[in-house]
């Protein structure tokens, strides 16, 4: 009998992105979030974008948490290439993204500046976010 061949990747469907998060929704690690909004697939170039952007406003000070992890690869066939012939190669990855999910946890800096590394780290991502702040946080 013969044995099925091993790919590389497993094969991912897209799916849908129905629903609230149903974990990470809460701060773990810092005291200063931002939560997505709506849902959508954020590629590995722009969390990495928004990374930059917060730290370098922050100048290295505190500690930044990327929350999400793009494990899902996106697969796209070459332009002009006929229907058939199997499934296109891995273009990129992306993390799955709900509406509740924190993104981005900032901690050891007072909140404006946090607010603003924030600010900066959503200008770069396509989905609409919200700056959140710990329970346990004291001014």
């Amino acid at each position: 009998m013969l044995q099925p061949k091993k790919t590389k990747y497993r094969k991912v469907q897209k799916g849908r992105m129905k629903g609230n998060s149903g974990r990470g929704h809460r701060l773990s690690s810092g005291m200063f979030g931002i939560k997505s909004l709506d849902s959508n697939f954020l590629t590995s170039r722009q969390i990495e974008a928004a990374r930059i952007a917060a730290t370098r406003y922050m100048k290295r000070e505190g500690q930044l948490w990327i929350k999400i992890f793009p494990d899902k690869p996106i697969t796209k066939k070459p332009l002009e290439v006929r229907m058939g012939k199997g499934k296109g190669a891995v273009e990129y990855w992306a993390a799955v993204v709900k509406p509740g999910r924190i993104l981005f946890e900032v901690g050891g800096v007072p909140i404006d500046v946090a607010k603003e590394a924030l600010r900066l780290a959503a200008q770069k991502l396509p989905v609409k976010t919200k700056f959140i702040i710990a329970r346990d946080y004291e001014a």
